[in-house]
C-alpha cells in the first residue's frame, strides 16, 4: 500500500515536500502513462535584470525583424543556452 499524497495549499509548498520525499513512495511508476498537457504553462517568477543599454538595443532589433517581443527572444536565447549547457554537462 503506497502512502497517500498530502494537499498542497501552493506550488511551493509541494514543491518544497517533492525536494525531501521519494516520490515512488506514493506512486507505482510502472503504472503511469503520458499525458500531453498542451495547455500548461510553468510558473514564472518576475525578476530584475540590469543589461547594458546597447544588448537591449540590439535584442530589441532582433525581436522587431523576427516580429515577437524582445523579452520572448531573450527568454528563447536563455533557454537555448540554459539545454545547451546541460546537454554538454550529460555527455560527461
Amino acid at each position: 500500500m503506497k502512502k497517500r499524497i498530502p494537499r498542497f495549499r501552493t506550488e511551493d509548498e509541494e514543491r518544497k515536500f517533492w525536494q525531501t520525499h521519494d516520490s515512488t513512495e506514493y506512486m507505482d511508476w510502472d503504472e503511469a502513462t503520458e499525458m500531453i498537457l498542451a495547455k500548461l504553462k510553468p510558473s514564472t517568477k518576475t525578476i530584475s535584470l540590469r543589461l547594458p543599454e546597447f544588448m537591449i538595443e540590439e535584442l530589441k532589433l532582433l525581436a522587431n525583424k523576427k516580429d515577437i517581443p524582445y523579452q520572448s527572444l531573450l527568454k528563447v536565447y536563455l533557454a537555448e543556452k540554459l539545454e545547451e549547457e546541460f546537454e554538454g554537462m550529460r555527455v560527461h
